[in-house]
């Protein structure tokens, strides 16, 4: 009896302290509007998450910035039955129709236009991004949570740290990051350099820091699901504390939901937890910015309203997915900006670009695709999208990369087909960005 009442009283001692690190804000029936899309599954969970880019009192460091704004907008959608999740990123430069929010907390609110996504939080905090993201998708959200520099930092560390592979070495000031090549293990504060740099990893594009977003996510919950966290207590409450001091949420997401959620997910096959972003392309107007692929985004958002899961969606025509492929470009012409150009289409289509550079010596005659052993099998996914390429085997080559020589011959993309849908199934989270 003594032992029950000590294991009892411990128990209620870590629930009371975890509940004590959440910090909670308000979002109101007033702040949401009266036209909200319904809630189709009862007992399916809509999260709306963001990354926060304050930068006073404890994240000062980071530079002097007033205000606040969303480095992140994602939506997890985790089915009713907990056999199937979806992370849906939204990229910050999309331009989309924003609705009209109300001035509150001292923020001046926002009318109804046509702007850029991440203003909704600028303008009326987590209450109008959390209506923008419900106007835009039709989808139901039950509860928001907001992580800062800080927060982000800790959860990392608290589970040990999250491993990723570089492709080459990094020394980028600006994100106060300084990393060899190769398979690493970062801690938290290499952690939030690395998916907060844009310029000096891939192509420097939002897209490209999206995609290594989503992989380090993806690590992250392949360790914390694979049984290091979960079978060990201390750092399973390392990892609850860790987590619970670094969130904002609504006032509904308390502890005892989030325990509820995390005992029924236990049983997931991280097969199952796929992360996606929203199907786009790049604005013809807006430089630089993105717009949605409307037939492509609606039925994604579709699936997520009702509850459904994109494992039933047919368009994707080839064997590896576009997905899991790297592509290294190099310009072999002396067409200035060429291999920037050419990311940026094999972007849209949903490959990571690795690195851009130029070849050693120009001109090179011919549009060839260099591979290894380990990339053989992802050659005929690229193949079928250029207008025409070369192939060449690099029997040495340890990687499975596939580089990308722009010749003279350069003809262009094949238009993509209008059944093709592979975008918007993504990736799931036994994808290992460190495999050769």
């Amino acid at each position: 009896m003594t032992v029950v009442l000590l294991v009892t009283g411990v128990a209620v001692g870590v629930y009371a302290r975890l509940t004590g690190n959440i910090e909670h804000e308000d979002v109101t029936a007033e702040d949401l509007g009266a036209t909200r899309p319904p809630k189709v599954a009862g007992t399916a969970m809509n999260v709306l998450i963001v990354g926060s880019d304050q930068r006073n009192g404890k994240n000062a460091k980071y530079g002097k910035v007033a205000g606040e704004r969303t480095d992140t907008i994602m939506l997890a959608h985790l089915s009713s039955k907990r056999d199937n999740a979806m992370v849906i990123s939204f990229p910050r430069d999309s331009v989309v129709q924003l609705p009209a929010c109300r001035a509150t907390k001292g923020l001046p609110g926002q009318q109804a236009h046509v702007g850029m996504i991440n203003e909704s939080f600028n303008s009326g905090g987590i209450a109008c991004t959390w209506k923008t993201i419900e106007s835009l998708t039709g989808i139901h959200i039950d509860h928001f949570v907001k992580v800062d520099f800080t927060g982000f930092k800790g959860i990392v560390n608290a589970v040990g740290g999250v491993e990723v592979c570089l492709p080459e070495a990094i020394d980028d000031k600006k994100a106060l990051l300084h990393l060899p090549a190769g398979r690493q293990t970062l801690t938290g504060e290499q952690a939030l350099g690395y998916v907060r740099a844009r310029y000096s990893l891939g192509d420097g594009s939002d897209i490209g820091r999206i995609q290594r977003q989503q992989m380090f996510i993806a690590s992250m919950v392949k360790k914390v699901m694979s049984g290091e966290t979960l079978t060990d207590p201390a750092k399973l409450l390392g990892t609850l504390d860790a987590a619970t001091q670094a969130i904002t949420t609504d006032q509904g997401l308390t502890t005892g939901v989030m325990k509820d959620l995390a005992v029924s997910l236990q049983g997931l096959d991280i097969s199952k937890i796929r992360f996606i972003t929203t199907p786009w392309h790049y604005s013809l107007t807006q430089p630089g910015r993105v717009e949605w692929v409307p037939d492509q985004s609606k039925r994604l958002f579709q699936i997520v309203a009702r509850d459904q899961s994109v494992d039933g969606v047919k368009g994707g025509q080839a064997k590896v997915g576009r997905s899991k492929i790297q592509v290294e470009l190099r310009n072999g012409t002396w067409r200035s900006g060429l291999a920037t150009e050419v990311a940026a289409f094999l972007e849209q289509r949903g490959y990571h670009i690795a690195k851009i550079g130029d070849t050693a010596t120009k001109p090179q005659a011919k549009t060839t695709i260099v591979y290894g052993p380990n990339g053989e099998t992802r050659v005929p996914t690229l193949t079928n999208d250029l207008q025409g390429s070369a192939t060449r085997a690099m029997p040495a080559a340890r990687t499975n990369r596939l580089i990308l020589v722009l010749g003279n011959d350069w003809k262009g993309l094949k238009p993509l087909r209008t059944d093709d849908t592979e975008a918007m199934k993504g990736f799931d989270a036994t994808h290992d960005s460190c495999a050769t």
